[in-house]
């Protein structure tokens, strides 16, 4: 008798082996470092130069200016040297600090990883907007003849402006140091818009039409120019998106337009507008050689 066996079919059977795959890997990623490049470093030195030529050109422009009428010059001219010495400091590589944040690397499969962002952050750009903006606020009030008392706080709220910016650029992410601080810079500019803008275009009609035309003129592009910092700051800083190059060519632009063209355009108009003219006498062009001095024969 012969044993018939089942036919093998052509069907395979899966079996388990146990042994488990391999296991995905993932590499992390290394700190990011955002610095400065070649575009950005040729930019500092040319806003450097740009900057210096300015600084020379207004104290030309003073020489043939009375003492007692040279206030607008002085200031100007003060202005352009601290910009000169800031560009000076940035494009030799002085006056900068690293900022790093922890990014988050989402992966589907694996758990997720982080790294760091390190940006450069020049805080000597603070120290030069925190000298040179309140000469500009000087330059504006005195134009339109607004009192000490608004002139002296809207100083006061500009420098707490720039510092409160300083500080939210070196805040650390997530907490309330780098979007409060930002919040106090922004609500400091309100308060400078109202001491200078709003108060100022009050008591500038007393100056004359000419005079008023001027200072709603340099006002209004102080204004335009000043807001786009507070933008451009969120924006990178916030995102960290543009590159430091891109943030230094913008800022480049703007620190040209508020300081070379506002002063030019101030003192050319000056020149050519009797009505703006500020004379002062006393400590300002005499000095104090001849205060307190006790002659002999002088009646009591």
């Amino acid at each position: 008798m012969h044993t018939k066996f089942p036919k093998p079919t052509m069907t395979a059977t899966a079996t388990a082996t146990g042994t488990p795959g391999p296991i995905p890997t993932v590499i992390p990623t290394p700190t990011e470092w955002q610095v400065l490049g070649d575009a950005g470093h040729r930019t500092l030195w040319v806003v450097f130069v740009l900057m210096l030529v300015t600084s020379g050109v207004f104290a030309v422009l003073s020489w043939n200016v009375p003492v007692s009428k040279r206030i607008y010059h002085v200031l100007s001219t003060l202005m352009a040297i601290i910009a000169t010495i800031s560009y000076f400091a940035l494009a030799s590589g002085d006056g900068e600090a690293y900022n790093c944040v922890t990014v988050r690397d989402a992966h589907k499969h694996t758990p997720d990883m982080y790294h760091e962002v390190c940006r450069q952050v020049y805080w000597v750009r603070y120290v030069d907007w925190a000298l040179t903006t309140p000469l500009l606020l000087l330059q504006l009030s005195l134009l339109a003849g607004i009192d000490g008392a608004h002139t002296l706080m809207a100083i006061v709220a500009n420098v707490i402006m720039i510092l409160s910016a300083m500080f939210s650029a070196f805040g650390t992410e997530g907490t309330a140091q780098t979007w409060g601080w930002y919040a106090i810079s922004c609500i400091s500019y309100l308060f400078v818009i109202w001491h200078v803008a709003l108060h100022g275009t009050r008591m500038v009609g007393n100056k004359g039409a000419g005079v008023s035309r001027l200072f709603g003129s340099l006002g209004l592009f102080t204004f335009l120019v000043w807001t786009a910092y507070p933008i451009v700051w969120g924006i990178v800083n916030g995102s960290h998106k543009p590159s430091v190059d891109t943030e230094i060519m913008i800022y480049a632009v703007l620190d040209f337009l508020a300081k070379p063209v506002f002063g030019a355009w101030l003192l050319l108009s000056h020149r050519a507008m009797q009505e703006t003219n500020i004379d002062l006498t006393g400590w300002w062009s005499h000095g104090l050689a001849a205060e307190g001095r006790i002659r002999i024969g002088d009646e009591e």
